[in-house]
C-alpha cells in the first residue's frame, strides 16, 4: 500500500507541467456537456411538438438547425480537448523520459554497466511510454467522472427531481465496485509488468549472444526460455484484461439497471399523469449520458494500473544518487586545443565496489607530467577501478586525486573529460561512417589531421582496402571491422583528441600478437609529450614505461623504473617469469 501510494505521489508530481493542458481539456468536457443537456432539451420539446401538438416541419425547423449546431460545435470541443489531453501525455512521456536519461548519465557508465541492459529499455521505452494513456485519457476522464454527472444532475433536477435523486443514489456503486476490485487489478498489472521486464532481459541478452548461442547449438533451449517468458506474459496480459472486462461488466450491469429504474419510474409517472412528456423525455434522454463518464472511468482503469507499476520502477531509479564527482556534463565543446601535460598526485584514495567485486585501497602515486605509467598486476587487482576514477566515473570514497594541484573533484566535469582521450580494451564504434567515429573527438579537424593520425596508427593500410574508405559505413558496435582494425580506430580517435591525459585500459589485450604489434607502435606516438596510465596485459609495454606500479588488491605492492623493478627479485620479477614460462 505504501508502495502504491508513493507510485501514485510520483504520478502526481510528473503532471504539474502539464495541468494547463489537462484544464482545458476538462474545460471543453464540461462546455460539451452543458452543449449536450441543450440538445436533449431540443430534442425532447420537437419531440412533444411533433407528437402533441401535431406541429409541422417548417415548425421544427429552428429547433432542429440548433441540434446539428449544437452537435457541431460539442464535435469540435471534443476534438480539442482530446488533442489537449493527448499532448499533455506526450509531454510527459517526453519529459520523463529525459529525466530517466539525464539520470543514468548522471549515475555514470560503471553504474551502468552492471544493470541489465534488456530491464533498462524495456522501462525507457515501453515502460515510458505506459504513462501516455494515464495522462492522455485517464486523469481526463477521472476528473470528467466527478464533475460531468454532477453537470447533468443538475439540469435534470429541476425538471425531474425523482429521476434526478435515482442518479444519485445509484451513482456511488460504480466507484464502490471498481474500488473492490482495484487490490486484484493491481496485483495483476504489476505481475504484467514483471513479465514484460524479464521477457525484455532475455530477448536482449539472446541478441547480444546470438553468436555464442550459435556456436554452442544453444539456439533451440534459449528459444524455449524466450517462449516461456512470452507465455508468461501472454498470461498475465490476459489475466489484466480479464480483470478489466470484469470491472466493465459490473458497471456496466449497475448503470444499466439505475437506467432502467428511472425508465420505469417515468414511464408509470406519465402514465399516471404526475409527469409531462417533456420532462420525462429529458430526464430518459439524459440517464445514459449521466453514467456514461463513470463507465469509461472504469474502463480505463488498466491504464492506471500501467501507470503506477511502471512509476514504483521509475522512482526508484530516480532515488539512486550518483556519487559526488559523476555529475552531467555541461555543454558539448567543440574544440580539440592542445593540452599540456598533466601531473597526477594520488593520497590515500580508497573505492570499494559493492558485493566484494574489487577496488583500490589507500592507493597513493605521484606522477610526473609527460611520465608514461603502466599498471601491472592480475586481473581484479585494482587497474581498471583506477582508471574510472582518475575519468570521473567513479568518487573516491576516501583520500583525494589531484591534478596539476586542483582537486578533481572540484574541477568542472566537461572540461577534465575534454583533456582526456580513453582507449579501452573493447572501444566503442558507433552505427555511421568511418569518418564519423574518429572526428567525434574533435569534430572540426580536417582531411589532413585525420590523413595524419591515421598514418600514425596504421589505419591508413585498413583505409585502401575498405572499398569508400574514410566514408565506409559500419555498424552498430564496428560491425565490419576486425578487432584490432577498430582498436586503431579508437587510437586515431585518441591522438585526434590531442589530449593531455591518456588513459589505456589493456588495449591490446584481446588482439593476436600482430595486430598487438601494430597498436603498440601507434601507443608508442599516442604517448609523446601526454601523461599516460596505461593498464597492461602484456608485460612487455611495462618494460617501456618510465614507472611501473605492480598492483594486489587494489595495493601497490611494488614501484619503480622497469630496470631497477626487473633486477629486485619482487613481484614484478615474478610475474615476468610466468609471463615467459606461459
Amino acid at each position: 500500500m505504501a508502495q502504491t501510494q508513493q507510485a501514485q505521489v510520483w504520478l502526481d508530481a510528473a503532471a504539474s507541467n502539464v495541468r494547463r493542458r489537462l484544464r482545458l481539456a476538462l474545460a471543453a468536457a464540461i462546455t460539451g456537456t452543458v452543449l449536450l443537456c441543450l440538445q436533449a432539451a431540443l430534442l425532447a420539446w420537437a419531440l412533444q411538438q411533433a407528437i402533441f401538438e401535431q406541429a409541422g416541419v417548417q415548425e421544427l425547423v429552428p429547433a432542429l438547425a440548433a441540434y446539428l449546431l449544437l452537435a457541431g460545435l460539442r464535435f469540435l470541443l471534443a476534438v480539442r480537448g482530446r488533442r489537449a489531453s493527448f499532448e499533455a501525455g506526450q509531454e510527459v512521456v517526453a519529459t520523463t523520459r529525459k529525466r530517466i536519461l539525464d539520470h543514468m548519465r548522471r549515475l555514470g557508465p560503471v553504474w551502468l554497466t552492471h544493470q541489465s541492459g534488456g530491464a533498462r529499455i524495456t522501462q525507457v521505452v515501453d515502460g515510458i511510454d505506459a504513462l501516455a494513456p494515464y495522462y492522455a485519457r485517464y486523469l481526463p476522464q477521472k476528473a470528467a467522472s466527478a464533475l460531468l454527472p454532477l453537470v447533468i444532475v443538475a439540469t435534470v433536477f429541476p425538471f425531474d427531481w425523482v429521476s434526478a435523486t435515482v442518479m444519485l443514489v445509484s451513482a456511488p456503486l460504480v466507484p464502490l465496485f471498481m474500488v473492490l476490485l482495484g487490490d486484484a487489478a493491481e496485483r495483476a498489472s504489476q505481475r504484467r509488468w514483471l513479465s514484460l521486464t524479464r521477457l525484455g532481459e532475455q530477448f536482449f541478452d539472446s541478441l547480444r549472444g546470438l553468436v555464442t548461442l550459435r556456436l554452442f547449438g544453444a539456439g533451440q533451449v534459449r528459444r524455449k526460455h524466450l517462449a516461456r517468458a512470452s507465455d508468461a506474459y501472454r498470461r498475465e496480459t490476459m489475466a489484466v484484461l480479464r480483470m478489466a472486462f470484469l470491472s466493465s461488466l459490473v458497471l456496466e450491469f449497475f448503470a444499466t439497471v439505475s437506467i432502467a429504474v428511472v425508465a420505469v419510474l417515468v414511464g408509470f409517472r406519465l402514465l399516471w399523469g404526475d409527469l409531462d412528456f417533456f420532462r420525462g423525455m429529458y430526464a430518459l434522454l439524459l440517464a445514459p449520458e449521466f453514467f456514461l463518464p463513470l463507465r469509461a472511468l472504469g474502463a480505463l482503469r488498466h491504464a492506471r494500473m500501467d501507470a503506477l507499476s511502471v512509476a514504483t520502477d521509475l522512482d526508484s531509479l530516480l532515488s539512486q544518487a550518483p556519487g559526488p564527482s559523476v555529475q552531467a556534463a555541461g555543454p558539448r565543446s567543440e574544440s580539440c586545443m592542445t593540452h599540456a601535460a598533466v601531473a597526477l598526485d594520488l593520497k590515500a584514495v580508497r573505492y570499494r565496489h559493492e558485493a566484494d567485486r574489487g577496488g583500490v585501497l589507500d592507493f597513493s602515486l605521484s606522477v610526473p607530467a609527460g611520465a608514461h605509467v603502466v599498471l601491472v598486476g592480475a586481473s581484479g587487482s585494482g587497474k581498471s577501478t583506477l582508471l574510472q576514477l582518475l575519468l570521473g566515473f567513479l568518487a573516491p570514497q576516501a583520500g583525494s586525486i589531484r591534478v596539476d594541484g586542483a582537486d578533481l573533484s572540484t574541477l568542472d566535469p566537461a572540461a577534465w573529460r575534454r583533456r582526456l582521450a580513453w582507449v579501452p580494451q573493447r572501444p566503442h564504434l558507433f552505427a555511421g561512417t568511418l569518418r564519423d567515429n574518429v572526428l567525434m573527438a574533435c569534430p572540426q579537424a580536417d582531411d589532413a589531421q585525420l590523413e595524419r593520425v591515421a598514418a600514425q596508427v596504421g589505419l591508413d593500410s585498413v583505409l585502401q582496402a575498405l572499398p569508400a574508405g574514410w566514408d565506409t559505413r559500419l555498424g552498430e558496435y564496428g560491425h565490419g571491422l576486425s578487432g584490432g582494425q577498430a582498436q586503431r580506430v579508437a587510437l586515431a580517435r585518441a591522438l585526434l583528441r590531442d589530449a593531455s591525459l591518456v588513459l589505456l585500459d589493456e588495449p591490446t589485450q584481446q588482439l593476436d600478437a600482430g595486430s598487438a604489434a601494430t597498436i603498440q607502435r601507434g601507443l608508442t606516438t599516442l604517448r609523446r609529450d601526454r601523461t599516460v596510465i596505461e593498464a597492461a596485459h602484456r608485460l612487455a609495454r611495462a618494460l617501456q614505461a618510465d614507472l611501473v606500479v605492480v598492483m594486489e588488491r587494489g595495493r601497490i605492492v611494488e614501484s619503480g623504473t622497469p630496470e631497477v623493478l626487473m633486477h629486485a627479485g619482487g613481484a614484478f620479477q615474478h610475474l615476468l617469469e610466468a609471463e615467459a614460462a606461459a
